[in-house]
């Protein structure tokens, strides 16, 4: 495989509810210099009308870094796209694929898909109002929906814009009778749907999206897409990146998890004087050492001492004991 190829296309993480907020995207950069992080979706109407600060706001270290939002209404879809390009993302996402309730009620998400017109006048609206790239996530399908004609014209619609990069989950949405949590796993996965879309759009850039656990798919999903978006594998592993910086981006400067821990302690003591809780940040890091020597040892001191509302920062700097611990075990355990 010509690497060089490689190189220059784009790995991302995916935009997770509950997962990809600012402290998690700060924790997976100390991992992973390359790859495109994406916030968890965010409603435009709580960007709107809430704390912009709080809700849209994050650290320069953070970037490349995309903003995903969820709405229907295109005027708030254009103000959002203004506020992030003033806040400084790389990119704003428009997510069609969340199969939700509380989506569907919003009119927003997966069922997106059944309004070609109108998703094409939210686009358009949002490329209008900012000089950042405007990109959509979206399914393959929605329930009984799953053709490759349907998909093809709903892409082309989506292409009309002026919408240079989509994101396909090669799964259909099933928007009534499974949750969003099943909707990961039920729905088969196809990805020669989304290959043949690119062979029917090759001025797209078209990211696959849905199932990929091994650097070795992402070789492979590569000689037929320009990108690979990888979610629930780098949350559960979050190490995972480290795989695709040497193998995907021939990057041999790999931070040990080490040394990604006390980078880690450092930003959790700056955040803690700022207000935030501890749990909040370090919830996220319950799978640092995935697969490894050590990782009951590190679960069982999170859940004792960081994962409730009233942690205690000062019990954050004893779990270096348990780090330098598990590194000497995992050195004699290759």
């Amino acid at each position: 495989m010509d690497t060089k190829k490689i190189i220059n296309r784009k790995i991302s993480v995916a935009p997770m509810m509950d997962c990809t907020d600012r402290h998690d995207r700060y924790f997976l950069r100390l991992i992973s210099k390359n790859v495109m992080l994406y916030s968890e979706m965010i409603a435009t109407k709580s960007a709107i009308h809430g704390d912009r600060k709080k809700i849209l706001g994050f650290r320069p270290e953070e970037k490349p870094v995309a903003l995903q939002v969820g709405g229907s209404d295109k005027q708030d879809l254009s103000e959002v796209s203004r506020m992030a390009e003033d806040f400084g993302y790389d990119e704003i996402n428009i997510n069609l694929g969340c199969p939700s309730k509380k989506v569907q009620k919003n009119s927003f998400g997966a069922c997106l898909m059944k309004e070609p017109d109108l998703v094409a006048e939210c686009i358009s609206s949002m490329i209008d109002s900012c000089k950042i790239p405007v990109t959509a996530k979206t399914r393959i399908g929605f329930d009984d929906i799953e053709d490759f004609e349907y998909l093809n014209n709903f892409i082309k619609k989506i292409k009309s814009t002026g919408c240079k990069t989509i994101i396909l989950h090669a799964r259909k949405a099933i928007l009534t009778g499974l949750t969003p949590k099943q909707n990961l796993n039920i729905p088969k996965l196809n990805y020669q749907m989304v290959y043949q879309i690119k062979k029917e759009n090759p001025d797209l850039e078209i990211i696959i999206n849905g199932g990929i656990t091994k650097v070795s798919e992402i070789s492979d999903h590569l000689e037929k897409c320009d990108g690979v978006m990888i979610g629930r594998a780098i949350y559960q592993n979050p190490y995972f990146l480290t795989e695709i910086e040497r193998h995907i981006f021939n990057n041999n400067e790999i931070p040990t998890r080490e040394a990604i821990a006390k980078k880690l302690l450092e930003y959790l003591e700056e955040e803690v004087k700022l207000g935030t809780k501890v749990n909040h940040i370090m919830r996220h890091t319950v799978g640092l050492y995935h697969g490894q020597v050590g990782s009951k040892e590190w679960k069982r001191y999170l859940s004792d001492n960081m994962m409730a509302k009233d942690s205690d920062f000062m019990k954050a700097k004893h779990i270096m004991t348990i780090v330098q611990n598990n590194e000497k075990a995992n050195q004699s355990n290759p």
